[in-house]
């Protein structure tokens, strides 16, 4: 197996940027996930659960260490300045702020805001894009500090530092939904691994082991609930598709793609060989 792409998102839940090589630090990827939409209303750092529009958007580090947003008419603001509040409220219809990533210990950072709605069970079958009829992630699998926090404190991921997915997922899915758009892009992974012909979801059966990437090794955790978000549009030719959803809760148990902690820092970079360990 072989490291075929590295995506890293600057801003959290919009479409993020391909990169030849990356650092990976014990909290994942050096850069990733730096900035993030706040509730100005109802409080609470929010992603694409929330606002779908955001994975219209684009993001992206430039040659001077800036971070860009980048708008479906061609507009491209910098983080931080306010120009680019004004136009992500306006693009999301409600009152947002673009926010850095900041310590650890600004705990009210983190913190949940208000939920859309005071009944828990539609609140979250609303975040997971699930019918009455389907069932809910099992929610023991992710870490319990994200009860009370939207994102594990210092950071802004969801639940883990990383996302892996394979080729072979991806043509599975193809093939599984031939009148879907299946774009990597839908599903937001951090690394994808080219599996060569192998078939299924073989990432899947790494649960509980190592990879090993260059220098880097990464421990795969669980399988990843799939949520509204791959349901979303992303652009015109990657419309809003709720057979994506669907699909993943009644043939693959509601998963795709697997969670993975860092175990040994370093660089990784596209072509990097792939070892799967005890």
């Amino acid at each position: 197996m072989r490291l075929e792409q590295i995506w890293r998102y600057p801003v959290k839940s919009m479409i993020g940027e391909l990169v030849p090589s990356i650092e990976v630090a014990a909290q994942g990827f050096v850069g990733d996930r730096q900035w993030a939409i706040r509730d100005e209303e109802r409080g609470g750092i929010r992603g694409a659960k929330k606002f779908g529009g955001l994975m219209r958007l684009r993001s992206e580090v430039t040659k001077d260490g800036a971070t860009h947003v980048h708008f479906p008419d061609g507009t491209e603001l910098e983080a931080g300045s306010p120009a680019l509040d004004a136009r992500l409220s306006l693009e999301l219809d409600h009152l947002v702020s673009l926010q850095s990533l900041p310590s650890a210990t600004d705990l009210d950072h983190f913190r949940r805001g208000e939920p859309d709605n005071e009944d828990l069970l539609t609140e979250l079958r609303a975040i997971f894009g699930r019918d009455e009829d389907e069932p809910l992630p099992d929610l023991s699998v992710f870490p319990p500090e994200i009860i009370e926090f939207e994102s594990p404190p210092g950071t802004h991921h969801d639940a883990f530092p990383l996302l892996v997915m394979s080729t072979t997922a991806l043509r599975s899915l193809s093939s599984a939904l031939p009148d879907s758009v299946i774009d990597v892009r839908r599903f937001r992974p951090s690394i994808v691994i080219d599996t060569g012909d192998q078939t299924g979801h073989p990432e899947f059966g790494w649960v509980g082991r190592s990879l090993r990437i260059g220098e880097v090794e990464l421990r795969i955790g669980v399988a990843c609930p799939r949520c509204v978000m791959v349901t979303r549009e992303v652009s015109p030719y990657i419309p809003a598709d709720r057979a994506v959803l669907r699909h993943i809760i009644r043939e693959l148990d509601q998963n795709v793609g697997v969670y993975a902690t860092v175990i040994t820092p370093g660089t990784i970079e596209e072509g990097d060989n792939v070892t799967l360990l005890d």
